[in-house]
């Protein structure tokens, strides 16, 4: 007999304290293993912007994940590439398959988001090892780049997203049904948004709320902009997770204003929730992320809940 899917009021679970909680999909995770891939970042330290990140330069492993995720309902999750070592990103893929092919894993991850260089004349080829993997759903290429500050760069050149060599492999996501996960700084989100048009047959997914860094106003003011012009494009989603890389001593208020703004963007049709685990366990317990979360949209309708912790990630990420 076939599983019955879950109604909206099934995805509620209440804690003993009787505060309501979502079972939740986690649409932006890592995993890593250091003795089976290579992990250049987590190898040897680097000058990150989050600053001091030695106590996740270690394994963390599904077992890790869901011991992490055992307060709230997980039900689904979401894999997005660590910048494995890029000489062969197919095997990131390769174990990340066989962990959630494991019983033991519950299933998790339910979706891969991998890498691949979108400007290499070998993209189709790496792009149909990464489908040969049932999980597989989409790519990321990590594109934020600020000339003037170094450390701010995660791509080589800041103009990719215009150049023809990207473009045309990123035209062939559409081939294999991939979506395209899109990070960089809000200065880069005009150009995303062309890029989106350009293309309004590919789903692209913001990651990290726009990943707004600073705050003060005039900053604030560009990623309010920018969050604006993306949401324009209506094959465009995001996650809201990420909100405390650059925000040690976040609180829910402190966050409240940014997922707010990207709710009002965006609307409770283009919006999930996500961990950023490991990375943000530097900064947060798993559970006090999820809570705040959930504080946030207490006054929320169940359906516009089930659709921010749950069913918006399963239909974008097509996890059926």
């Amino acid at each position: 007999m076939l599983p019955v899917p879950p109604t909206t009021r099934d995805l509620f679970r209440f804690r003993p304290y009787h505060e309501p909680t979502m079972q939740i999909v986690d649409a932006h995770h890592h995993l890593w293993d250091l003795g089976k891939l290579h992990y250049p970042w987590l190898a040897e330290p680097i000058d990150h912007p989050m600053g001091d990140y030695a106590a996740i330069r270690r394994n963390y492993l599904i077992g890790d994940f869901r011991a992490d995720a055992a307060g709230q309902g997980l039900v689904k999750s979401v894999h997005v590439q660590a910048e494995v070592d890029h000489a062969d990103p197919v095997a990131e893929t390769t174990w990340l398959q066989a962990v959630a092919d494991d019983p033991a894993s519950g299933g998790l991850p339910s979706g891969i988001v991998a890498y691949a260089d979108l400007a290499s004349p070998e993209v189709d080829g790496v792009l149909e090892r990464h489908c040969s993997h049932a999980n597989m759903r989409g790519i990321r290429d990590m594109l934020n780049f600020e000339p003037d500050t170094p450390r701010f760069c995660f791509a080589a050149r800041g103009d990719l997203m215009q150049d023809p060599g990207w473009r045309a492999g990123y035209a062939r996501l559409r081939a294999h049904g991939l979506s395209f996960d899109l990070q960089l700084w809000w200065q880069q989100m005009a150009d995303a948004a062309r890029l989106a048009a350009d293309f309004d047959d590919i789903q692209m997914i913001l990651n990290h709320t726009g990943m707004p860094r600073l705050f003060d106003p005039d900053y604030l003011a560009g990623w309010r902009r920018g969050m604006r012009e993306l949401a324009a494009a209506p094959n465009v989603a995001v996650k809201i997770s990420g909100l405390c890389m650059f925000d040690r001593g976040w609180t829910t208020d402190s966050i409240r204003p940014f997922v707010e703004h990207t709710i009002e963007c965006f609307g409770v049709d283009r919006c999930m929730f996500a961990s950023n685990f490991p990375v943000e366990s530097l900064m947060s317990s798993y559970d006090s992320l999820w809570d705040a979360f959930s504080e946030i949209t207490r006054d929320y309708s169940e359906t516009e809940r089930a659709k921010l912790f749950h069913d918006n990630a399963v239909r974008i990420y097509r996890l059926d």
